[in-house]
């Protein structure tokens, strides 16, 4: 039986430990992101806490309707193993008690009907040399190769760093997205688990990739680039000097992209597709 339960309700020992031993646990449904990237989510929970379910609440034009928080690419559902009966139950309670504006599960989440899917891709723990040789497109280990002139550099989250982000971020249609972001990011620093990665030619920083660094995976939060260097090949450059120095301890997440481009960048680096579902109405997606 699902439960709804208010953020005030939840019984956030229970909550984490159920996340914790689950199969399908990921960064975004820990407490304290949720309560950074939402400031406005609630439960669902299977019996006592033994499947869960976050749900980002977002008020628009008087109406509480679902939808993802801004840089969140993934939620769902959360148990020690994934059950496409119980991932049912949960997707009708969601679908019948609430206005769904879009909400996303994650890649091990099976359910018995055809959802729609978005498509993801990871680079999973390997020996560099072998990846690259075997996996790497071929045009793409030329591009990297070519753009061996550059530099990279790990930097802080200081004054320059942020002007750089400001004057070359792409696809936040608002001035709050964008300091939503530079909140996160001194969330991310405060938690230590910020990497920022610099390609620079000669002293100019002309590219900026963002990580989240957690024990066994980075994340690809953003990439950053100066268009008037786009010929340098600074993305290629940097991708493929950040799994040279971590793809042997920690998988690459490239958090996922539609666009047909990004995506063959993401999968010329050996990236394996990991696709999730997604529901989504699309009637409120046209007046949102």
């Amino acid at each position: 039986m699902i439960k709804r339960l208010k953020y005030h309700e939840i019984d956030f020992e229970k909550y984490t430990r159920c996340l914790e031993s689950s199969e399908q646990k990921n960064w975004y449904a820990q407490k304290e992101v949720l309560d950074e990237l939402s400031g406005n989510w609630e439960l669902l929970v299977y019996g006592d806490y033994e499947a869960i379910m976050p749900v980002h609440i977002k008020k628009k034009l008087g109406f509480n309707f679902v939808h993802m928080p801004l840089f969140c690419q993934q939620l769902g559902i959360f148990s020690k193993i994934d059950d496409s009966k119980i991932n049912d139950q949960f997707l009708q309670f969601l679908k019948n008690k609430y206005k769904v504006f879009l909400y996303s599960f994650n890649h091990n989440n099976i359910f018995s009907e055809n959802l729609d899917k978005r498509k993801n891709y990871i680079v999973p723990i390997s020996d560099y040399v072998i990846l690259r040789r075997k996996k790497y497109f071929k045009g793409r280990k030329s591009t990297a190769k070519w753009a061996q002139h550059l530099f990279y550099k790990e930097i802080h989250l200081d004054t320059d760093c942020f002007l750089f982000i400001e004057g070359n971020f792409k696809g936040l249609d608002k001035r709050d997205d964008f300091d939503k972001l530079k909140s996160y990011l001194h969330f991310l620093k405060k938690k230590n688990t910020l990497k920022i990665c610099g390609a620079y030619l000669e002293d100019k920083l002309i590219n900026v990739a963002i990580l989240v660094s957690e024990s066994q995976q980075l994340s690809l939060l953003a990439l950053f680039n100066d268009e008037n260097f786009k010929d340098e090949n600074g993305p290629s450059f940097l991708i493929d000097r950040i799994l040279n120095l971590y793809i042997h301890e920690k998988k690459f997440n490239f958090m996922g992209s539609n666009i047909r481009g990004i995506e063959l960048f993401f999968k010329s680096f050996g990236g394996e597709l990991h696709d999730y579902c997604f529901t989504e109405n699309k009637f409120l997606k046209r007046f949102s």
